[in-house]
């Protein structure tokens, strides 16, 4: 705020005019002793005089005081202007310090002390100044922001270095290494590394050791590249010291030593170098070169978190989530993988999903673990890409897309994730957001099998026992289901005994349909159990035997199977392979007829109309042969019919009786054509009783 503070020099020019009678020196040194006693406004008068007269380094001591704030509104535009004056002067440190503002560029910071100091500046100022002039262009004539010049920068830093400041040498080099605002020279680079370090600059010295380490321009020599780090970490250079740390830490042109690595680590740590927290956390983590120790390790990495360090909120949320040496916490462990994620990193982002897809650590949000899927994906994660196809596939937290699933399942699939492939050869099968087709159907399963995947071995032989009963595509699926069904996989196991059992075609081979069904039995498989049980009840297998039929039977229908609920059922009804139970049949036929089987329903009302293994009532045994009968069972809905023809268990209705004899009749049953036929009989002969009377 220049112009603010030449509104207030004539007052303080009266109040110090001998000074304008002073030799430029001379006011610069005043003006030092009167910021050493913090006056700084007195400060700025001395030097604005003695800049005035030429001194090109009180035009670098207002810059520092437009830098810092102090005396002055807080402007890097102004300071970078008094800096270009004294640099232009040849001011070695101005120069310096105008090149790292132009390097990257910097909005102003303005800090007034209060709003109302503001208001009456810019009053001040706008009455001093053109109405068509913006104001804040009167109140800040340099901009609100220094421009971004590179190529401007170097040139500034290079004269700094050629005038001999050790300083600017180390940085000029280190802008030559990366090619920053010039031509990267890495020839360049190490010359001027060597003269800041010939000056004993720390800088210099560290620049040489990353010069000769990563052998930029010369050949990789570690060992000269130990001493150039030790040489600034005796000047105590942090990042020499983090560079000599993992020299010791791998033995790369030192002797290997991981307990020095740690010291090092460490002393760089407590000047806060993220690297250095967390190099120093991992090795507290492992007890590698220090005393184990959890709570330190965490300390560091969270210190290195807090600063950004995308290494170390990584490493947290793997620490939280597997609980390394302490009890997982899902919640510290999505937090920090979501800090991650939000950083870009991608695994970070496939975790962040999960956790959302999961509701572990956080609220669960379809919505956000598509987000994070989605984001995954576009960053390349392939797995993620089969998760989001899945999400536009259902429109779950996203909305539906087929065209969309199928691209991301192609993305996966060509990935070479086999459930990507299963589910493109499922999609192309059904013709499903796509035109079917049978050939790249094939191919996509055919390629998901090919992995040895035992899921997509299965779904490739489904897909072709389903397209027919060719010998040949039979004989490809039993050799795709066998070493899936070999390596434990139910499903497998149940799909080759089916096969084996000549179920789609082909001789069967009991013994081996046997074996298939019992591994895919003992793993739990309630259809392998009921197939087993259908096989020992078959005389036709070879292998017929009750109570092996009775216990397979019962062991499915306790795992909720409604057929083998029946069979068992008629077993303990008619004491085949168990002891007859009427009572324990009831139930399993009750069992099965609340799922819905129709013969199950049937069989119940029958035992309740005759109460047969249970007290006799009408009423229940009604409902439940109408359940039957309303799935079009023929022989109960000539029971319904019987009911509500006499009136047994339901108010007697004629009309909805013979209504049910027809649907019976319909299907074939003779026993309703009779009942209809009586019907008839018995209508003619009260017609002709009518007429007579």
């Amino acid at each position: 705020m220049r112009a603010t503070a030449r509104m207030r020099t004539p007052k303080l020019l009266r109040r110090f005019k001998p000074w304008t009678s002073l030799a430029p020196a001379a006011l610069v040194q005043r003006g030092l002793a009167a910021h050493e006693r913090g006056a700084f406004m007195e400060a700025f008068e001395a030097w604005q005089i003695a800049a005035k007269g030429g001194a090109a380094e009180a035009a670098y001591h207002i810059g520092r005081l437009y830098l810092q704030g102090q005396g002055v509104v807080r402007s890097l535009p102004d300071a970078a202007d008094w800096y270009q004056r004294a640099a232009e002067a040849g001011h070695a440190e101005a120069q310096l310090v105008l090149g790292r503002l132009l390097l990257e560029g910097a909005a102003a910071i303005v800090a007034l002390h209060s709003p109302e100091v503001w208001r009456q500046e810019a009053v001040k100022s706008a009455a001093k100044a053109d109405e068509q002039v913006p104001l804040a262009k009167v109140i800040f004539p340099h901009g609100l922001a220094v421009e971004k010049q590179p190529e401007r920068g170097f040139g500034w830093i290079a004269k700094a270095a050629e005038a001999g400041n050790a300083e600017a040498q180390a940085l000029l080099a280190e802008l030559l290494r990366q090619g920053r605002g010039c031509a990267q020279d890495f020839a360049a680079a190490r010359e001027w590394y060597e003269k800041a370090a010939a000056q004993g600059f720390a800088g210099g010295e560290f620049g040489l050791g990353d010069i000769h380490f990563q052998g930029l321009g010369v050949p990789r020599d570690a060992e000269l590249a130990a001493s150039w780090y030790r040489k600034a970490v005796e000047k105590e250079h942090v990042r020499a010291k983090v560079a000599l740390a993992f020299l010791h830490l791998n033995g790369a042109g030192v002797a290997k030593d991981v307990a020095e690595a740690a010291r090092l680590f460490a002393e760089a740590a407590r000047r806060e170098d993220v690297t250095a927290l967390y190099n120093i956390g991992l090795l507290y983590l492992r007890g590698e070169g220090v005393a184990k120790s959890v709570d330190k390790a965490e300390t560091a990495l969270r210190k290195a978190a807090r600063r950004g360090h995308l290494p170390a909120i990584q490493a947290l949320g793997e620490f939280y989530s597997k609980g390394i040496a302490t009890e997982p916490d899902l919640r510290e462990a999505a937090h920090f993988y979501l800090q991650a994620a939000e950083r870009g990193d991608v695994q970070a982002q496939f975790f962040t999903g999960r956790f959302y897809a999961t509701g572990q650590g956080v609220a669960p949000s379809v919505r956000e673990a598509a987000k994070w899927f989605l984001k995954a994906a576009e960053n390349g994660h392939a797995t993620a890409g089969y998760n989001v196809a899945v999400f536009y596939l259902k429109g779950t937290g996203i909305a539906q897309d087929i065209g969309a699933a199928i691209k991301w399942f192609e993305f996966a699939a060509n990935a070479g994730i086999p459930a990507a492939q299963v589910q493109l050869g499922q999609l192309y099968s059904a013709g499903t957001g796509v035109d079917r087709d049978h050939a790249r159907a094939e191919e996509w399963l055919a390629k998901a099998a090919s992995g040895g995947d035992a899921e997509a071995g299965l779904a490739y032989a489904t897909f072709l026992i389903q397209s027919g009963k060719d010998e040949a595509r039979l004989a490809r699926a039993a050799e795709l289901l066998t070493p899936a069904a070999a390596s434990g996989h139910a499903a497998a196991s149940l799909q080759l005994g089916h096969l084996r059992a000549g179920r789609f075609g082909g001789a069967a081979d009991w013994p081996e349909a046997a074996k298939c069904y019992l591994r895919a039995a003992e793993a739990g498989l309630s259809d392998a159990m009921l197939a087993l049980g259908s096989l020992y009840a078959d005389p036709a297998t070879g292998l017929a035997d009750a109570k092996a039929a009775a216990h397979w039977f019962e062991k499915a229908a306790a795992a909720g199977n409604m057929i083998a609920q029946f069979q068992v059922g008629v077993m303990y009804c008619t004491g085949n392979g168990v002891e007859q139970d009427l009572a324990k049949g009831v139930a399993w036929y009750e069992a099965a007829a609340r799922q819905g089987h129709q013969l199950g329903q049937f069989n119940l009302a029958v035992m309740l109309s005759k109460g047969q293994g249970c007290e006799a009532d009408p009423e229940r045994a009604f409902e439940w042969f109408e359940r039957a009968a309303e799935q079009g069972l023929a022989a109960a809905q000539l029971s319904v019919g019987d009911a509500l023809h006499s009136g047994n268990g339901v108010a007697q209705d004629l009309d909805a009786a013979r209504a049910w004899f027809e649907k019976a009749a319909g299907q074939g049953n003779e026993m309703a054509k009779q009942r209809l036929s009586a019907i008839g009989l018995s209508q003619s002969g009260h017609a002709a009783d009518a007429a007579r009377g």
